[in-house]
């Protein structure tokens, strides 16, 4: 498979795969550099793999995206693990995964250190600005993900039709009805993901499966196949099997990484509940520097719950948590990377998404709450409200506004505002 990389095949337009080296080093640039979460990881990717390289034909890595949304997790991490899977199969999946991981996490982790140590009073300032947004990101980020998956429902799964959507050959009156009817489920699952999201704590994640099992057997027909009666089960003993300590820090991880849909920020209400509520491993306050230094630092933003492991024990705490968070999407790529295809075409995980989904960005609009109600200072809620503006309104980018807000934080401190507990 080694090869020179800048030579292309003359039939097929794709270079030769490079060697293990190559991939450390040019994921690991992009773990480096990756700086506003998947849609700057997809882009640096697609550059990478398929422009610069020519590495990967387009329509592959069109359908590597495509089944990488299908699966719970974080999507542009599994799209990396797929993508150094593909040049060198399992060794390189491995090497792709550490080197795009490990810059992020290393700068986290340092900076875990800093702001839940003792810091100085300025500092206090800038995680206590920055962490105020917090509430503004997630609605941005709830919001961005509502036209795709609204534009989708509706969408047959499958060639074969299923109940409840409209396929090509139905009546316009069937089809009316159908749509209307996978419309009105869709808005149930959001508002069920968002009432769960602000009220239910680390119980949402049921929620999820069961907006999952719900479209699905839909789709199936109540009592028809075995999706429901094979997957709902499964959750509750690992939920109570992880009562404390290590292990309920792995079970926070193990939901962080593989029961999470709609994108990395819904990670958000899974975590909040355990590291602040239940486990008391962190402050409110704190949780919102850690939500907030994921989000300003490159990588993939599911390392945000390297900060909660580094709460609960320190540093081992932190690369127990990133590696526990981060190793079913190494499994699910390894294992199912040769069958992306029928998985992308099956109509069975479309139907599981097409519920989870919905409920997974109402979770993310639902954490906004919580969120908003971990402040305890006034100035806090200006600085919350001014995010908003520039993030909703005048539609300035995440890392920007998480800056300034970390300013006006700072600002703040000098100037003797008080700072949250």
């Amino acid at each position: 498979m080694a090869g020179d990389p800048e030579r292309s095949d003359a039939a097929t337009g794709v270079a030769p795969p490079p060697g293990l080296a190559t991939i450390v080093r040019e994921w690991g640039r992009i773990g480096c550099v990756g700086f506003g979460g998947p849609p700057a990881h997809v882009a640096l990717l697609r550059q990478l793999c398929v422009g610069r390289r020519r590495w990967l034909a387009e329509e592959e890595f069109e359908h590597a995206i495509a089944v990488t949304q299908l699966l719970p997790g974080p999507a542009s991490t599994q799209l990396a693990i797929y993508c150094a899977w593909r040049l060198r199969g399992p060794a390189g999946a491995l090497a792709g995964a550490a080197a795009f991981i490990a810059p992020g996490l290393a700068l986290i982790v340092a900076l875990a250190a800093l702001f839940l140590g003792a810091p100085p009073r300025w500092v206090q300032g800038v995680g206590a600005g920055a962490g105020a947004v917090v509430a503004a990101v997630a609605v941005q980020a709830g919001l961005r993900l509502v036209p795709g998956s609204w534009g989708r429902t509706g969408e047959p799964a499958a060639p074969e039709g299923a109940a409840g959507c409209a396929v090509a050959g139905e009546p316009a009156g069937a089809a009316r009805r159908a749509l209307g009817a996978a419309r009105a489920r869709w808005l149930g699952y959001l508002l069920a993901g968002g009432a769960a999201a602000a009220t239910l704590g680390p119980w949402l994640v049921l929620v999820l499966l069961a907006c999952g099992l719900a479209e699905l057997a839909w789709r199936r027909g109540i009592g028809h196949g075995p999706g429901a009666a094979a997957w709902a089960p499964w959750p509750v003993p690992l939920a109570t099997a992880a009562a404390a300590g290590l292990g309920a820090l792995c079970w926070t991880a193990f939901k962080v990484g593989a029961l999470s849909y709609g994108g990395g920020f819904v990670i958000v209400p899974l975590m909040q509940a355990d590291a602040v509520s239940h486990y008391h491993w962190m402050t409110d306050g704190q949780f919102l520097n850690a939500v907030a230094l994921g989000q300003a630092t490159p990588g993939p933003v599911v390392l945000t719950v390297a900060v909660v492991g580094y709460a609960a024990a320190g540093v081992g705490g932190a690369l127990l948590a990133a590696l526990v968070a981060f190793a079913p999407s190494f499994l699910f790529v390894a294992l199912g990377a040769p069958r992306f295809e029928q998985l992308r075409t099956s109509p069975a995980p479309r139907a599981f998404l097409d519920g989870a989904g919905p409920a997974a960005i109402g979770a993310i609009l639902g954490a906004a709450i919580p969120l908003a109600r971990a402040l305890s200072e006034t100035w806090q809620y200006g600085v919350l409200a001014g995010g908003a503006v520039l993030l909703l309104v005048a539609r300035r980018g995440v890392v920007p506004t998480l800056l300034a807000a970390a300013a006006a934080g700072a600002i703040a401190a000098l100037a003797g505002a008080p700072l949250p507990g």
